[in-house]
């Protein structure tokens, strides 16, 4: 009873590794791939633009020397030095932070895009990966079958109850399987790079694939309502609120700015008589104010941003179009994919069947091999169309997975 205890202890932690395989290899990419790096890059640069966005006018400071010094009652005045600082109108800043956080939260947006993208296209990968796989499993296995009608037809041979032709024939099946295979093992090669690519690794990387996938009894439904959380959809919303941040900011840079300064004279002493406050140097306080009375720019930029509102609205329904049509496509290729194996699963059991038939028959001392190559090749076609659906089926369902989660 232990020992049972520990091998079903196995199998549940096998079962869960191989779940947990893809998910494995997803999490991989993500963390190496250069295209998502490069997206977070762009994220980080707009996260330091709000630092960026926390800025005043620069200050001005200005001197300059009478080379003909102007005569006041206390002295002549010999140069002159000022400081000034514009500040823009209250919540101005506040609302340049704002912008830039709205448009960084966009870029995380794409972000969380691109890796969505990746997921669904390493899931796709390894999909083909299982499915040249699974390919080649089946034809050794019809190979092998092939043998051993080749051993029957030898021995048929020799007590004159088969041609030489039904061996050669034989044979000549086999080698044609044989060429299946090795084809389907350069494809096999070409796309275990492409999946490597898409994790960043040696392209000569060993890539686990799992030995069998089947198609669950049930399948999910799914409404149209949860397209509404897809990021390509949110990307919209977020554009849409960097716009009315956008427009915050305009009506803040059209309001007045506001300058504080002071001015510095020297003056010289008069030595020609003693007023009072001879020689005082002036120090003037200013307080200046830069209003855009003939400026037609910021009514502009507001219609801009109208305009640009009613664009990303557009575009955001239109996308929504496309998901949406995506979405019914892949949950009907799924369907057929099921259709299709159910289908084939009946073909296949009649197809073993009549294999069956055929070997009784065998031991009664009649055999047909060109009956015996008809149901190979259609037990063969049958299994391929099997896998076929199954792969199918899931990279469909990575498709709604992408489309709805």
């Amino acid at each position: 009873m232990k020992n049972i205890k520990i091998i079903i202890c196995l199998l549940f932690v096998s079962a869960f590794a191989k779940a947990q395989q893809l998910q494995s290899y997803i999490d991989e990419a993500e963390n190496n791939n250069p295209e998502i790096q490069a997206f977070e890059l762009r994220y980080n640069i707009a996260e330091e633009k709000v630092n960026e966005a926390n800025w005043l006018p620069n200050t001005e400071v200005s001197a300059g020397y009478f080379v003909s010094e102007p005569e006041t009652r206390v002295g002549a005045q010999r140069a002159r030095i000022g400081v000034k600082q514009m500040l823009p109108w209250f919540g101005t800043v506040t609302a340049r932070e704002n912008y830039a956080t709205s448009m960084a939260e966009a870029e995380y947006v794409e972000i969380t895009i691109a890796k969505r993208k990746l997921a669904l296209s390493v899931a796709q990968s390894y999909y083909r990966l299982y499915e040249t796989r699974a390919k080649q499993k089946v034809l050794d296995e019809n190979i092998q079958l092939l043998k051993t009608y080749e051993r029957l037809a030898l021995t048929s041979v020799e007590v004159g109850k088969a041609s030489a032709v039904d061996v050669l024939r034989l044979q000549i099946r086999q080698n044609e399987l044989q060429q299946q295979r090795e084809v389907l093992e350069e494809e096999f090669g070409a796309e275990q790079t492409t999946f490597n690519n898409l994790l960043n690794r040696d392209e000569n990387s060993t890539v686990e694939i799992v030995a069998t996938m089947e198609i669950p009894e049930d399948d999910p439904t799914y409404g149209t309502d949860a397209l509404s959380l897809n990021p390509e959809l949110l990307k919209y919303d977020k554009l849409y609120e960097s716009v009315a941040q956008s427009e915050l900011l305009n009506q803040r840079e059209s309001l007045p700015m506001v300058g504080f300064g002071v001015d510095y004279l020297p003056v010289s002493e008069r030595t020609d008589m003693n007023p009072i406050d001879n020689g005082k140097d002036v120090l003037m306080p200013m307080v200046s104010v830069s209003i855009p009375i003939f400026n037609n720019r910021y009514k502009s930029i507001s219609r801009q941003n109208e305009l640009r509102q009613q664009e990303i609205e557009t575009q955001k329904s239109q996308r929504l179009n496309v998901l949406e049509s995506a979405f019914a496509k892949a949950i009907s290729q799924r369907n057929q994919a099921r259709i299709k194996f159910n289908t084939q699963a009946k073909n296949l059991k009649q197809a073993k069947d009549a294999e069956q038939i055929l070997i009784k028959n065998y031991e009664t001392g009649t055999i047909d091999f060109n009956d015996v190559l008809d149901i190979q090749e259609l037990q063969l076609k049958f299994q391929i169309n099997q896998i076929e659906s199954v792969q199918m089926y899931y990279v469909q369902q990575s498709i709604i997975n992408y489309l709805i989660q």
